[in-house]
C-alpha cells in the first residue's frame, strides 16, 4: 500500500477571498471509502454563510474589475489557473483517490490534466470569439455582444468532482461571471482549493467561492434559491435535478442539467472484439462503474453471445480491485456506505429477476486494512428481459447486464427503451450500419468503436431525464452569456 498522509483535514469555506469558518460552528466528516478512516472535518456552510457568498458574488461582478477587464487579461488568468493545476498536479491526484477512491494513476494520468484543459480551452475558445452584424439596406445596422449573466450557482457531483466543476468553471469565468461552488458532501476536498488556486492566479476576490454542504434543507436549497443567484449548472442525480428546477423556477434562473445515464452499448456480429472488449471494460467498470457515460447495458447481438460472454468475463477478471494508491490497482471503492448500500441491493435485485449471474457479485477478498471498504467485485449479469430493473434503474457502480438480440430492429427498441438518453456506445465494422444506427438512437453523444472520447467544442448533454441544455463550445458560452442586439441608425 501506497503511504498517504491522512490527518484529518479541517476544509473550511472561501468567501470573497478567504478561508473561513461556518458561521454556525457546524461540521461534518468525510471518509476514505477505501477503510472508513475519517479524513477531512468539512465546515457546513449555513443559510448565512451562502447569503455572504452569494452577495460576495454579486459585489464582484456589479462592482468590480472582472466583468470590464478586457477579454484577454480575464483569460489569461484563467490559463494560470489551469497552470498552477497542473504544477499541483500530484498532490491533487493524490486528494482525488483519497476522497473518491479512484486509482490515482486515473487521477494523475487524466483527470487532473484534463481539469487543467477545461481552463485552458474555455480561456482560448472565448477569445476567439466575435459577434454577428447585419445590415438593414444602409439605413440601420444590427450587431450583438455576449455579456456574461451575473453570479453562477455551480452543483458538482462526487464521481469526478475536480474535472467537472472545471468543466462548468471554465466557461463561466471565461466569460466574466463570478460562482458559488457547491461541491458534493462526500468529496469536497480538492474543489475546496480552487479558491485558494484562484486567489493565485490573481483572479479577484468574490469571484470564485467555495461553500459545501448538502441538498436540501442546506447549501444546494440556499443557492438554488437565492435571489442574487442568476444561473444553476447543475451535475446529478435526474431526481435532484427535478428539485432543483423547481426550487429556480420562482425566480426564473437559468438552467443547465447533465443528469442520469442508462447508456447502451452495442455490439453487433461484426464488431472487432479485439477492440471491443477492453472498451466495454472500460465503459462498465472505470471509477467503479461510478460515471454517467457507463455502459452499463451491453447489447449483444445473438450470434455471438457466447464467445463475447467468455471473453468479457475473462478480461473482468483481470481487474485488479484494491488500494487506490496502488498504481497497479484498475479498481478501488464505491465512495460511501450509503452508496454501497445502494447498489449492494441490486445484486437482491437482480436475484429476484432471475438474471444470470456471470461473474462477481460480492465482496473481493482484500488485505485487512482494506476490509472495511465499500468494495465490491465487478459484476457481470445475463438479463434476456431489458425492462428488468438492473436493466432500466441507474445503478452508478461496477455492476453491469448483458442483453442478447437479433436484429437492428430489436436493438434499437431496447437501446431507446429507458427515460435517460444521455449517450450511446455502437461496435460494428459497417460503416452504413454505423451511421444508421447512430441516428436512431435517442441519445445526446453516440460513440461508433470507441467511448469517452471527449472534444471540449463539442456538445455535450442528454434527451429525456438525462438532462436540459448542452455544454461544450459556444453552447457552453451562450448558457453563460446574454445576447444583446444593438441596432444603430445610419441616417
Amino acid at each position: 500500500m501506497t503511504e498517504v498522509a491522512t490527518s484529518i483535514r479541517e476544509v473550511k469555506l472561501f468567501i470573497n477571498g478567504e478561508y473561513v469558518e461556518s458561521s454556525d460552528h457546524q461540521q461534518f466528516e468525510v471518509k476514505n471509502p477505501a477503510t472508513q478512516e475519517v479524513i477531512a472535518k468539512v465546515h457546513e456552510a449555513s443559510y448565512a454563510d451562502v447569503d455572504r457568498a452569494c452577495r460576495a458574488a454579486r459585489q464582484a461582478f456589479e462592482e468590480g474589475p472582472w466583468r470590464t477587464m478586457s477579454v484577454s487579461e480575464r483569460c489569461a488568468k484563467v490559463r494560470r489557473m489551469a497552470e498552477i493545476i497542473l504544477e499541483r498536479k500530484e498532490e491533487l491526484a493524490r486528494l482525488e483517490a483519497l476522497d473518491v477512491g479512484k486509482p490515482y494513476q486515473v487521477a494523475v494520468e487524466r483527470e487532473i490534466p484534463r481539469a487543467a484543459e477545461n481552463l485552458k480551452f474555455f480561456a482560448d475558445f472565448m477569445e476567439k470569439q466575435g459577434g454577428e452584424v447585419y445590415p438593414m439596406d444602409d439605413e440601420f445596422l444590427n450587431y450583438t455582444r455576449y455579456e456574461p449573466v451575473g453570479v453562477a450557482a455551480l452543483i458538482t457531483p462526487w464521481n469526478l468532482p475536480f474535472m467537472l466543476t472545471t468543466w462548468k468553471l471554465g466557461p463561466c469565468l471565461a466569460t466574466g461571471n463570478t460562482a458559488v461552488i457547491k461541491p458534493a458532501e462526500v468529496t469536497p476536498l480538492t474543489v475546496s482549493l480552487l479558491g485558494e488556486i484562484a486567489k493565485e492566479a490573481g483572479i479577484p476576490d468574490g469571484v470564485v467561492n467555495v461553500v459545501h454542504g448538502f441538498g436540501g434543507g442546506s447549501a444546494g436549497e440556499y443557492m438554488t434559491t437565492h435571489p442574487e443567484v442568476d444561473l444553476i449548472s447543475f451535475t446529478g442525480e435526474t431526481t435532484t435535478g427535478k428539485t432543483i428546477m423547481k426550487s429556480g423556477a420562482d425566480s426564473l434562473k437559468k438552467v443547465s442539467f447533465e443528469l442520469g445515464g442508462k447508456a447502451a452499448n452495442i455490439i453487433f456480429e461484426d464488431a472487432n472484439l479485439e477492440k471491443a472488449i477492453p472498451v466495454s471494460i472500460q465503459a462498465a467498470f472505470m471509477n467503479s462503474g461510478q460515471v454517467c457515460l457507463a455502459g452499463s447495458r451491453i447489447l449483444v447481438q445473438r450470434t455471438i453471445l457466447d464467445e463475447f460472454l467468455e471473453r468479457f468475463k475473462a478480461a473482468a477478471a483481470e481487474l485488479v480491485v484494491g488500494d487506490p494508491q496502488d498504481p497497479k490497482t484498475n479498481m478501488g471503492p464505491v465512495v460511501s456506505e450509503e452508496h454501497y448500500e445502494k447498489v449492494s441491493s441490486y445484486l437482491d435485485i437482480a436475484k429476484f429477476e432471475n438474471a444470470t449471474l456471470i461473474y462477481g457479485g460480492k465482496r473481493p477478498e482484500l488485505p485487512e486494512n482494506l476490509s472495511t471498504g465499500y468494495y465490491l467485485e465487478p459484476t457481470i449479469y445475463l438479463q434476456e428481459n431489458p425492462n428488468a430493473r438492473i436493466c432500466q434503474e441507474e445503478i452508478f457502480g461496477p455492476i453491469v447486464t448483458i442483453i442478447p438480440f437479433d436484429t437492428e430492429e430489436e436493438a434499437l427498441a431496447i437501446a431507446n427503451g429507458t427515460d435517460y438518453g444521455l449517450n450511446g456506445i455502437i461496435w460494428t465494422e459497417s460503416l452504413t450500419r454505423a451511421h444508421r444506427i447512430s441516428h436512431h438512437v435517442r441519445a445526446g453523444t453516440i460513440w461508433v468503436n470507441c467511448w469517452f472520447v471527449r472534444d471540449l467544442r463539442a456538445p455535450f448533454g442528454g434527451f429525456k431525464k438525462s438532462g436540459v441544455g448542452r455544454e461544450g463550445g459556444h453552447h457552453s458560452l451562450e448558457f453563460f452569456t446574454e445576447a444583446k442586439n444593438i441596432c444603430i441608425a445610419l441616417k
